[in-house]
């Protein structure tokens, strides 16, 4: 079977687990227009969108509903989260699809499913409460929406973040960032903490991804804008994003966004389409931990390394240096914060402590 008669196979398979969905508009001619992410796409009756998850079905937005393609309780750190709840779990879910096309994609199993044969994604029906129960079950205090691009999969997120509310439990996106406002604005009453890659500062290289820069950027300037929890992460590639100078400009933009954003630095390691340039050198990290500092951002990390920069791996607090959380990979060692301030100075530091 070729790849073009496997992807059509998927796709005829996802229609059943499908609902009409929030984010789009009816137009003329039974054509549709989308509002899940920075394509808005235009899409005519019988096609699908960018992401080939989302289809018009006789003038219908069509989008998944009621399935998984990855389902795991994983340490919070994992995502990563290092100011949201340290050391507790999230119940994490993805689903298959994705309005990208990265070459060194680390979940390119689920989010490449329907572009490229060797991915074989599968997928898991099940019902957003039993979902819900689950993270119960498994003692998570946070349900999340990832392993794939989360934004076009936003209606099926909030039926499961309602439920997830209404039991006391918190909700976070783990995403690509090329958003929408009609999208943060949909999100916003019902998500708690949104981690965003910031993938690079050049608008050639995001177009080579599937995106452009401008869309991420005003993504982020949007959800702090909404007071939903944000961490930023970019994932070093060598090569890709690694010169001072971007670094540095990515390192500014955050902090004129806000200096209290954690700044996640982390490293390459070969995957997917990208072989032969090999891992992101730890001094190369810890250069973009030192430019994060210097422009002035108050919590940078060094991940992917664990052990070999442990110090970048902890949050210590802003005014007195005191150790705060200590980490080693997602291990949490010491919680000092607690009730979210340093119990040394009283400095208030920014996150989800409870």
């Amino acid at each position: 079977m070729n790849q073009k008669t496997n992807a059509q196979t998927l796709e005829k398979y996802l229609a059943r687990f499908t609902r009409e969905g929030v984010l789009y508009e009816r137009l003329s001619d039974k054509k549709v227009r989308c509002f899940a992410c920075g394509h808005r796409c235009l899409i005519p009756n019988g096609r699908s969108g960018v992401c080939r998850v989302r289809f018009n079905e006789d003038g219908i937005l069509k989008t998944p509903y009621g399935y998984t393609a990855g389902m795991n309780c994983d340490p919070i750190e994992k995502k990563p989260f290092f100011h949201f709840l340290p050391g507790s779990n999230a119940m994490s879910f993805g689903m298959l699809g994705c309005d990208f096309h990265c070459a060194y994609c680390q979940n390119w199993i689920t989010s490449q499913a329907i572009r490229d044969e060797r991915a074989a994604g599968s997928i898991r029906p099940i019902h957003a409460e039993e979902f819900v129960t689950l993270a119960e079950r498994y003692g998570a205090r946070t349900v999340t929406s990832t392993y794939n691009e989360p934004l076009i999969t936003s209606e099926w997120a909030i039926d499961i973040f309602r439920l997830a509310k209404k039991r006391g439990l918190l909700t976070t996106f783990v995403s690509n960032g090329n958003g929408t406002p009609e999208a943060i604005e949909y999100l916003q009453p019902w998500l708690d903490g949104f981690k965003i890659d910031l993938k690079s500062f050049q608008d050639k290289e995001y177009r080579k991804l599937g995106g452009t820069l401008e869309a991420v950027l005003n993504t982020i300037q949007l959800v702090k804008s909404k007071n939903i929890w944000m961490e930023i992460v970019t994932l070093v590639v060598p090569g890709l994003n690694d010169s001072e100078e971007e670094l540095r400009d990515i390192a500014r933009f955050i902090a004129s966004v806000d200096p209290a954003v954690p700044w996640h630095v982390t490293a390459f390691h070969e995957d997917y389409k990208m072989h032969g340039m090999g891992s992101t050198p730890l001094r190369t990290l810890l250069q973009a931990g030192e430019i994060g500092k210097e422009e002035g951002l108050q919590f940078v990390y060094v991940g992917n390394v664990p052990g070999y920069a442990p110090d970048w791996e902890n949050t210590r607090c802003p005014n007195c240096d005191v150790l705060l959380v200590e980490r080693c990979g997602f291990r949490i060692g010491v919680n000092r914060i607690g009730d979210g301030v340093c119990p040394d100075c009283g400095e208030a530091i920014p996150g989800v402590w409870s």
